[in-house]
């Protein structure tokens, strides 16, 4: 379950740097609405992480949220903000996801 946890903390990242995106985007109130949803998601990804490293290695879980914030944030750049997908970007945003997992794997 606090797996589980974790992943829904970093998903919350992803929200809350696509919140600060959108706002960047925009003006007036629409702005402070997606100000708004980044603060409520950076609130809700920190309790999660809190929440999820009672019963995990906090070295562990700290990293894996990074990650999944990480590759979440350079994805949704690439396909909602049209940031550019070059080869080393792929590269090395695959090799994250495989290390996110190979924590995952070797952490009891």
């Amino acid at each position: 379950m606090n797996w589980f946890i974790l992943i829904i903390a970093g998903l919350s990242e992803v929200a809350f740097a696509f919140c600060l995106g959108k706002a960047k985007e925009t003006i007036g109130n629409e702005s402070i609405y997606w100000y708004a949803g980044f603060l409520g998601f950076l609130i809700l990804s920190m309790a999660l992480l809190i929440k999820a490293t009672n019963q995990l290695p906090i070295g562990t879980a700290y990293a894996v949220w990074t990650g999944i914030g990480a590759v979440g944030t350079v994805l949704l750049g690439i396909i909602v903000f049209k940031e550019p997908a070059s080869f080393w970007r792929i590269f090395f945003i695959t090799t994250l996801i495989a290390s996110i997992i190979g924590l995952k794997v070797v952490s009891n």
